[in-house]
């Protein structure tokens, strides 16, 4: 297949691994000996000794950097170290980094990884203090991201017709699919439409359930060269794009009164790259894992994929189609970042990998193109498309 990116299927991820999930502030280990767990444990999956990673790539607002690590691991040289400059827009974005560091032959085993231990590092309360809302907003009463996603949702209902259903098939399918996974946060919390309906807003069009959660843990995944995963004993998921950018009006601290469509949250431009990039369509993709912080930003984050349009959203964005393994377009099948747990949206790469794997909870059968999309609306996002070896 001609693409014009010669990244494509160069790098892969051969080794994936996750503490569990703990609730907000509640880690029995501090947020450093969670990465090494992770990092351990995806090093364990991919049959890699830990002293071989070369390579240290994270994003947001990660504490945790290689050099820190490098003694607990024993490591025997960093070659390459990054962080993404953005937040959940940043997940794919850290793959690819890590991917093109191996690409052009200066590091051999990347290692991305996230954790987060509110008590230890104080994410949240780092991001308060940081300033990282905007001015403009703060002088109106919106200081959080949840208040800011809620406008672009509100509009994309009011201004651009997306049924108000969309949103409660995203929720709703999360929790569908922990019940599946016995380590999902969300793990025998049955939810239904009066369930959903009833909870409190949070900030309207947002109920409670449908925003993400916040949990202490850590995930990691192990990269290595495309020839190199062959040889290795984890079914590999190729890397066969991954895009990242900011469009101008999308950002989340963007005023975007004259901005249309609404519906758009800065990945239109992404997902032609992704598509011309891999070689293939929206059309293609078996199963896909959308990171909803709201589940009404991963409605337009599907939407600037291409998957369906504004006026088919109603439609193609049900609980019945979302569904694994019955659906057309299987979503988010650990539970998502909703109902699986948070960890700033890592555990959404690890899931994609499984898919491929054939080893997800809720596994689509014969899935040989698996989506992770980053964090949408972000002031820099991501996206990224993964393949089994006959994609390539």
């Amino acid at each position: 297949m001609s693409t014009k990116n010669s990244m494509r299927g160069a790098a892969a991820i051969v080794g994936i691994g996750q503490t569990p999930y703990y609730k907000r502030g509640t880690s029995p280990d501090p947020e450093m000996k969670l990465a090494l767990r992770a990092i351990v444990a995806a090093c364990e999956d991919a049959g890699i000794e830990p002293s071989e990673i070369d390579g240290f790539v994270s994003y947001g607002s990660e504490q945790n950097s290689g050099q820190k690590l490098m003694p607990a691991l024993g490591t025997k040289s960093l070659k390459f170290a990054a962080l993404a400059w953005t937040h959940g827009g940043g997940i794919p974005a850290a793959v690819g980094l890590g991917a093109q560091a191996i690409h052009a032959g200066t590091c051999d085993v990347v290692v991305v990884y996230r954790a987060m231990a509110e008590d230890s590092n104080q994410r949240l309360q780092v991001a308060v203090t940081q300033g990282d809302t905007p001015a403009q907003f703060l002088a109106n009463g919106i200081d959080m991201v949840l208040q800011r996603s809620a406008q672009r949702s509100q509009r994309m209902i009011e201004k651009e017709g997306v049924p108000r259903s969309t949103l409660e098939a995203i929720a709703l399918v999360g929790y569908h699919h922990a019940q599946n996974n016995p380590a999902a946060a969300g793990y025998g919390q049955k939810m239904g439409h009066e369930k959903y309906e009833s909870s409190r807003y949070i900030s309207e069009p947002f109920h409670l359930f449908d925003c993400s959660r916040e949990n202490d843990g850590a995930a990691a995944v192990i990269l290595v060269s495309g020839e190199r995963a062959k040889r290795l004993k984890q079914k590999p998921a190729y890397l066969l794009s991954c895009p990242m950018g900011a469009e101008a009006g999308t950002s989340s601290g963007a005023l975007e009164d004259n901005h249309e469509p609404y519906t758009s949250v800065g990945m239109v431009d992404l997902a032609k790259r992704l598509w011309s990039e891999s070689g293939y369509q929206p059309e293609d993709v078996d199963v896909a894992q959308i990171y909803e912080n709201f589940t009404g930003m991963a409605v337009a984050s599907i939407i600037d994929h291409g998957f369906c349009t504004r006026q088919e959203a109603g439609e193609f964005i049900s609980l019945e189609n979302l569904k694994a393994p019955t659906g057309g377009f299987p979503i988010n099948t650990s539970g998502g970042n909703i109902a699986d747990g948070f960890i700033h949206g890592m555990g959404l790469v690890l899931e994609a990998v499984r898919q491929l794997r054939g080893t997800s909870p809720n596994q689509v059968p014969g899935a040989k193109l698996s989506l992770m999309a980053g964090g949408p609306g972000d002031s820099v996002t991501s996206t990224a498309l993964f393949g089994s070896e006959e994609t390539l």
